[in-house]
């Protein structure tokens, strides 16, 4: 029985019975079919089997087929991809060996002209250089030329200024310190001739002096031999006015004389004066003892001997 069989008889079955509770099949669809017992199961069970065998067999036989066209199909397209693949490749290893030659020629070129480029960008720079080298040369020696006749106005302006007034004030000064200098050498060499002649001048009458002296001590000696105590005294008595003017001599520059007598430095009274002239009598009369002391000669007794002469013994005043 079929599916289409079952399901008529089914729906004349059942129609009846499902009419009488007012229910009309339109349509339906049978889900599944069954039995406590498998009865259905058991009468399909061997013909399933059969089915199944067959279909089975047919599913091998058909991906058999379907693997062998399947193989035949992925052969071809192998086959085709690889040979597309190998045609790809060829293209590619030709594109890029004619790739590698362009780019070799472009590369060489763009060397080449790069290469060309700094060159010539580097004689350009040569050239610039060399021109702004000249160009400070010619800047540089219009500075020096410039800065020589600055020079050279500054040099004329230092002559004019300075330099030939300092040179003519030195040239005034060096005549002026020669005059000096040859009129301070004569003055020397005259003031040495006159030392010098005064030297000689003075050693000769130093030396007629002291032949005279000699000559005068000689016949004073012989006259004192002559006069013995006589000479001398009178030798003494010639020096005394000398000694007293020598000894008086600080006094002939004093204004005035303040005596002073007093234990309370009061100005001295008459009775000062008068003690004034007793201390000047003691002090002349230490003089004969003074020139005994000095020549052991007694001036009282050498006076006592000259005919005439008489000695006063001193007296207080």
């Amino acid at each position: 029985m079929d599916r289409d069989q079952f399901a008529a008889l089914v729906r004349e079955v059942a129609a009846p019975d499902v009419g009488r509770m007012g229910i009309e099949i339109l349509s339906f669809t049978i889900k599944d079919v069954y039995d406590r017992v498998e009865y259905l199961n058991s009468l399909g069970r061997a013909q399933t089997a059969n089915v199944k065998r067959d279909a089975d067999i047919g599913v091998a036989e058909a991906e058999r087929d379907a693997g062998i066209k399947e193989a035949e199909c992925d052969r071809c397209r192998l086959d085709v991809r690889y040979s597309a693949d190998t045609h790809i490749a060829n293209s590619s290893r030709e594109f890029q060996l004619r790739k590698a030659s362009f780019d070799q020629e472009v590369n060489t070129a763009r060397a080449e002209s790069e290469l060309a480029y700094k060159l010539q960008a580097a004689k350009e720079r040569q050239k610039i250089r060399k021109e702004e080298v000249n160009i400070n040369i010619v800047e540089r020696r219009k500075q020096i030329e410039i800065e020589e006749k600055g020079i050279l106005c500054t040099e004329k302006n230092m002559d004019a200024t300075v330099r030939r007034p300092a040179e003519a004030e030195a040239y005034r000064l060096q005549q002026i310190a020669e005059g000096y200098r040859s009129q301070k050498i004569l003055l020397a060499q005259a003031e040495a001739d006159g030392i010098r002649l005064k030297g000689i001048a003075k050693a000769e009458a130093m030396e007629a002096v002291g032949r005279a002296e000699a000559e005068r001590m000689r016949l004073r000696a012989e006259a004192y031999s002559k006069y013995g105590d006589a000479a001398i005294l009178n030798l003494i008595l010639d020096t005394l006015p000398q000694i007293a003017a020598e000894v008086a001599a600080p006094l002939s520059k004093t204004k005035e004389i303040v005596i002073m007598n007093g234990s309370n430095g009061e100005p001295a009274t008459l009775q000062s004066l008068t003690n004034l002239g007793k201390d000047f009598t003691t002090l002349v009369g230490t003089v004969p003892h003074a020139i005994r002391a000095l020549t052991n000669v007694d001036l009282s007794q050498t006076i006592s001997k000259i005919p005439g002469a008489k000695v006063v013994p001193p007296q207080g005043i």
